[in-house]
């Protein structure tokens, strides 16, 4: 495989990627290349400068999704001049191995999962759905003051998304913003979606995205993945700040939520469902996934007695996914 990469690398015509995907693997790729008919690019554990990227590019004028996974060294991502590109996704674990900035007019997907701070997104203005979340090591004591700034500005720039994905430790960057007083840009998602578990700390952050997004039909609401932050690095914040984090971790309507993920019951769940209802104006559909590892009641336990609000159809389902 790696003999056949690097003959791949060298070639400036490769005729038999006509019609396939393709994917480079742990290389350094170094001269331009001509893959006239190439559609689908996925670049993982490789060495990209910036000028490295652009030659890759320029020889794929038809290319219409990108993968970029845990490349090192790249610093400005133009896609300025893929005019066919739809569809972008970058994913990295450590500091070096994402872009620091994204210039991607013509994309109308995009899923960025990064290490800390998330990319700058200078130009996604063809955007139409997006999934985002950032990976932060858990041994961090509290949360640097910057990243809150660099959430929010990547959150205006997915304000006429159509569809969003939030992952859960953006979710509770957003609350503690939102306790922080720090103001939020209003969107015009339609389809949201909180890959989330029911804790106090997403709390502030999800009522004050559903109150900024007016035109939301569908929510849906599914357990996180992992790789979730520690609420101690929230609650040292708070407390570098001179906030009572006990009291900040409310709900607008006063209520205490649990602490722990693993200690969710049928009247929390009740009173999350409920909080959606009062948060959203023209709701029509909302799809609530729990985790049943961390649900200490069974789903046919449920009192159905939500408030009824503009006739929502309401799903509840568990699923093992821990």
């Amino acid at each position: 495989m790696e003999a056949f990469i690097i003959f791949l690398i060298s070639s400036t015509s490769i005729p038999l990627l006509s019609n396939s995907a393709f994917e480079l693997f742990n290389m350094i790729p170094r001269c331009s290349v001509s893959w006239t008919s190439l559609k689908k690019l996925s670049l993982r554990f490789c060495e990209l400068s910036d000028e490295c990227i652009a030659k890759i590019l320029s020889g794929c004028p038809i290319l219409e999704s990108l993968t970029l996974s845990h490349c090192i060294y790249l610093t400005v991502l133009d896609l300025s001049k893929s005019l066919r590109l739809r569809t972008l996704e970058i994913a990295c674990n450590i500091d070096n191995t994402r872009p620091r900035q994204i210039v991607a007019p013509h994309i109308h997907r995009l899923r960025l999962k990064t290490y800390q701070s998330p990319c700058a997104l200078v130009d996604v203005s063809s955007l139409d759905e997006a999934q985002v979340d950032c990976f932060i090591y858990s041994h961090l004591k509290t949360l640097d003051a910057y990243l809150l700034q660099d959430i929010l500005k990547m959150l205006e720039k997915l304000q006429n998304a159509e569809k969003l994905i939030f992952g859960c430790n953006i979710l509770q960057i957003l609350s503690l913003a939102e306790v922080c007083g720090l103001p939020f840009p209003m969107f015009k998602t339609k389809a949201l979606t909180l890959e989330t578990d029911i804790f106090q700390y997403v709390i502030p952050g999800i009522e004050r995205l559903l109150q900024n997004s007016p035109d939301l039909k569908t929510v849906t609401v599914r357990p996180s993945d992992g790789n979730i932050m520690p609420g101690r690095c929230f609650d040292n914040y708070l407390d570098l700040q001179g906030l009572n984090p006990n009291q900040c971790w409310r709900s607008k309507d006063g209520v205490f939520w649990n602490k722990s993920r693993s200690n969710l019951g049928s009247k929390r769940v009740t009173l999350f469902v409920e909080l959606m209802l009062k948060n959203t104006k023209i709701l029509d559909k909302m799809v609530v996934q729990l985790n049943e590892h961390y649900l200490r009641s069974k789903l046919k336990e449920f009192v159905p007695t939500f408030s009824q609000k503009n006739n929502v159809l309401i799903v509840l389902s568990t699923t093992l996914r821990l």
